[in-house]
């Protein structure tokens, strides 16, 4: 007998059952604990790096100047394989969470890369936003907090998003150097200037939280420290260069910080991952990103319960992401009846392929629009707070009737395969398939009419 926890683990812990997933969990706690246990998943045929796109960007600009000497214009060229780079990225990304039985170690990576939210829409990091969810969250998605943060911000996606790469300390030698040649009258002399951005975004996003404790002073300090976080130059980024990663310390602010009340050293880049440690394992980085762990996974309001016992595994493990899902998955509020989460709208285009075994192609265009109809571009949140996590978002009238329009195209993706539609159900819901459900299923003309029925039905929305 299949039990509702089962249905659960697979359903709302995972990405959606697939066929034959209900019948082979036992145990469904054990089953969510195995798959911390595994190793991070990588493409069989290993995609480019940040450094290999950063090293084709800087070909295209030198292209792009020698085009205005009488040399063509190679914009287009490049632009079209960009967009193919773009699309590979998502045909594996997409095709992983399909096939994946680590879905539920497949959530918790699309969790934090939302958490640290990258939006392809502002052009300078549009290459690097998937290559930073590849590069810097899947592989520390089981490992400590610490290790997860300081990759993340020292990523080319980040970087760029948040305008760490413009940012300069306002003594550094490059400011210094700057302002003498604007005094000698030098037009080209780079302006100078601080920016908070990036380290606006740690303190209220990453860690802290807005109500986290933290001051303006905070913000100006931790800008300080992590100034010279950028990016190779052109001429250092050469085909040996293994990282996009790169410390200039001309444009670092030299002398200790001051943040939170602690005072770090002049340490170089040593400085501001010293105070990502600290802050990932403040007491209000565990209580604001266990709250949007548990809002997450259990639902828009999750018990303060569940929530304080994560977050005490948190502060007592010292950020060890693997024992606050442990305690998670071990709550009992986890699994309460009425725990469930109305699916966002790749929750649910990856349950509806997943239902079917339906594998999105090397380059998934379709899938790409149907989810930019549906409000979710991939990795185009527009924001750096990322996408929406609760009902309300998703659930107006008109995001009602393109899931039904989106049930459509996704049935018809599927017919080829000759699925049918009831036994499709009963793999996704077991015998927690409502009675109505089941008779409009029986009722349908035709698989594919049966299909868009059932993933348009109200119960396919949720993950319960």
């Amino acid at each position: 007998m299949i039990r509702r926890e089962t249905i659960s683990a697979a359903n709302r812990f995972g990405l959606g059952a697939r066929p034959g997933t209900l019948a082979q969990v036992d145990d469904p706690r054990g089953w969510l604990h195995a798959q911390l246990d595994l190793p991070a998943t990588a493409p069989r045929t290993p995609l480019p790096t940040s450094a290999d796109y950063l090293r084709q960007e800087y070909d295209y600009l030198r292209a792009r100047r020698a085009a205005r000497n009488g040399n063509g214009d190679p914009a287009t060229g490049f632009r079209e394989r960009f967009a193919r780079l773009q699309l590979g990225e998502l045909g594996w990304r997409y095709r992983h969470a399909v096939d994946t039985e680590q879905d539920f170690v497949e959530r918790l990576a699309r969790f934090w890369s939302n958490h640290f939210a990258v939006s392809a829409d502002k052009r300078t990091a549009a290459l690097y936003a998937a290559p930073m969810e590849r590069e810097a969250i899947r592989p520390h998605v089981t490992g400590t907090f610490a290790d997860l943060l300081v990759a993340v911000e020292q990523h080319p996606a980040m970087l760029r998003y948040l305008d760490n790469v413009r940012s300069m300390g306002e003594q550094s030698r490059l400011a210094q150097r700057a302002r003498r040649r604007r005094e000698d009258g030098g037009d080209d002399a780079p302006r100078t200037g601080l920016n908070e951005n990036l380290a606006r975004e740690i303190l209220e996003l990453h860690t802290l939280g807005v109500d986290g404790g933290y001051a303006q002073e905070d913000v100006r300090e931790l800008a300080r420290a992590i100034t010279g976080w950028s990016l190779p130059l052109p001429r250092d980024a050469g085909a040996g260069s293994a990282t996009a990663f790169r410390f200039r310390a001309n444009a670092h602010e030299a002398g200790t910080r001051d943040v939170l009340g602690r005072r770090y050293a002049a340490e170089g880049e040593a400085q501001g991952r010293a105070i990502l440690r600290d802050l990932a394992v403040h007491p209000a980085t565990a209580r604001h990103v266990c709250g949007k762990l548990a809002r997450h996974f259990v639902s828009d309001a999750p018990p303060r319960a569940l929530v304080d016992r994560m977050a005490g595994a948190w502060e007592r493990s010292g950020g060890a992401l693997r024992a606050v899902y442990a305690a998670m998955i071990d709550s009992p509020e986890a699994w309460a009846p009425d725990a469930r989460k109305l699916k966002t709208p790749d929750d649910f285009v990856v349950s509806a392929l997943r239902s079917t075994g339906t594998l999105p192609g090397e380059q998934p265009r379709a899938l790409v629009g149907l989810l930019g109809r549906l409000g979710q571009p991939p990795f185009t949140p527009r924001s750096p707070a990322g996408f929406a996590d609760d009902a309300a978002e998703w659930s107006g009238s008109d995001a009602v009737w393109k899931r039904i329009q989106a049930a459509q195209t996704l049935a018809e993706t599927a017919t080829g395969t000759g699925p049918d539609p009831l036994r499709v159900a009963g793999d996704v819901f077991g015998p927690q398939l409502g009675a109505d459900t089941a008779l409009a299923l029986r009722r349908a003309e035709s698989p594919r009419e049966g299909l868009a029925l059932l993933f348009a039905s109200p119960a396919f929305q949720w993950r319960s």
